[in-house]
């Protein structure tokens, strides 16, 4: 049984959708960030750095935090969503690490500046939409060629993205003039463990 403590995010719906996908049993905990039950000692003695998600896998007694770390994990463990093939394999892991080092935090700033910051600082929020809109040329010229960003088969390296493009359509960050990209993301949408990957722990309302 693997235990995920996890919330409502672009980083806590990839857990969920990798464990639907997987159909592993689970059992979910849902760490209320807005209550800041993530910085309590009972879940730091879990992830020092208080973020979720993370994952306990009991058969093993691994405890992973970091998102890409808990797909890897689990794509290794099943066998699934990362392919053996060497060259596709890597294809895979390229586009999760592209995911996590550009991606994801390029997008989170954007989120910040541009919604949650008291101050706005338009330098800021220029700075972060360009950056974004750059990633998103990247990923639109990948899927150009590709169906998923790994080549032909869904993957991990879907799923992280995805995490972050739901949310982006929630907070009405406009993608749709990067048809590829917003081709390959109703493509995702439409999995059936996306879907219910996606309401838990709830569903996100970017407020």
């Amino acid at each position: 049984m693997i235990d995920l403590y996890t919330d409502s995010s672009p980083n806590g719906f990839k857990a969920t959708i990798a464990l639907e996908e997987l159909a592993l049993p689970y059992r979910l905990h849902h760490v209320r960030i807005d209550a800041n039950e993530h910085k309590q000692p009972q879940f730091l003695a879990l992830n020092p750095h208080g973020r979720i998600p993370v994952m306990k896998d009991n058969e093993t007694g691994i405890v992973l935090f970091e998102s890409a770390a808990i797909l890897l994990y689990l794509a290794e463990k099943t066998g699934q969503l990362l392919s053996n093939d060497h060259l596709q394999r890597w294809e895979t892991i390229k586009w999760l690490q592209f995911h996590s080092s550009s991606v994801g935090p390029i997008l989170g700033q954007r989120v910040h500046f541009e919604l949650f910051a008291q101050e706005k600082i338009p330098a800021a929020i220029e700075r972060y939409r360009r950056l974004v809109n750059d990633l998103f040329t990247v990923l639109d010229t990948r899927l150009a060629d590709h169906p998923y960003l790994a080549g032909q088969d869904y993957s991990i390296a879907d799923i992280a993205h995805f995490g972050w493009t739901h949310i982006a359509r929630i907070i009405d960050f406009d993608f749709s003039q990067y048809p590829h990209m917003s081709a390959w993301h109703e493509r995702v949408a439409q999995r059936p463990a996306v879907r219910k990957g996606i309401t838990l722990p709830e569903p996100a309302t970017g407020a």
